[in-house]
């Protein structure tokens, strides 16, 4: 766990996206190639963000939103808690699996 989170608790992802105006789910292209996967967001023009595999991915994907929305670091490590890969399942985001008390 991050230390920030000791002082400064994960703020809750509704209230954020309702505060920042983050749409509630997103479309978004993702590609294999020979460095990974990588995401292009359909909904947000020029967000682009990459990783090494699905789980890391997802972390990525919302830090790319976070920083879209000029979200602060105090407020939110994440606003979408999983990924539906159309066909293929669905994969979570670790931190949110936890039980969680928002601020």
């Amino acid at each position: 766990m991050r230390l920030l989170r000791l002082f400064c608790p994960q703020k809750d992802p509704n209230y954020i996206r309702k505060k920042y105006n983050i749409p509630d789910t997103m479309g978004w292209n993702i590609q294999l190639n020979k460095d990974g996967l990588v995401a292009t967001s359909k909904d947000l023009p020029g967000l682009v963000t990459n990783a090494n595999n699905p789980e890391e991915l997802l972390e990525m994907m919302n830090d790319a939103v976070l920083e879209y929305f000029d979200v602060p670091k105090l407020d939110s490590d994440y606003v979408f808690d999983r990924l539906n890969l159309d066909g293929q399942g669905e994969v979570y985001l670790k931190q949110a699996e936890k039980k969680r008390q928002y601020a």
